[in-house]
């Protein structure tokens, strides 16, 4: 744990801003979309040595995502999974689901960072009354915050 957790300190203090560069036609807002997000933070995860990862798993009502840090040493930082419901349950439901999973999974370290992507009310409504459902692996006694759990190699 110690070789990712000096590896995503370095990184992180080169993270660039998500950049709101996306428009939402129907609040009149901007946003940063999926691209921006992953733009602000890979190239910094790279050069420490970090690969992100984001596992996708089935559910009925919506979609999970994972956000793993794997570090060159093969130590891994597992951020638990990320619910996302789907409003519509059809492929463009589904698929908004997991580019909003994405996003917020990307920066469950970082919980504040959720409000500076999506300036619309309903967003930010659902990604901080519960519209959104993590769940955590964190054990008793666990020193690592309820979001991020080590993984050894």
């Amino acid at each position: 744990m110690q070789k990712v957790a000096a590896a995503l300190v370095k990184a992180q203090k080169e993270f660039g801003p998500a950049l709101k560069t996306s428009t939402n036609p129907h609040f009149k807002s901007r946003y940063a979309d999926l691209a921006a997000c992953v733009e602000a933070v890979v190239e910094s995860l790279n050069n420490a040595g970090i690969a992100l990862i984001q596992r996708v798993a089935p559910s009925d009502s919506g979609v999970l995502v994972e956000t793993v840090f794997v570090h060159e040493s093969g130590e891994m930082l597992e951020c638990g999974q990320l619910h996302v419901p789907a409003i519509k349950n059809d492929p463009q439901g589904f698929g908004s689901a997991l580019t909003y999973a994405r996003r917020y999974s990307l920066w469950i370290p970082d919980a504040e960072q959720v409000h500076s992507w999506d300036t619309t009310h309903s967003q930010t409504r659902c990604a901080t009354s519960g519209g959104l459902r993590h769940t955590t692996r964190q054990t008793a006694g666990s020193e690592y915050p309820a979001s991020c759990q080590p993984t050894a190699p």
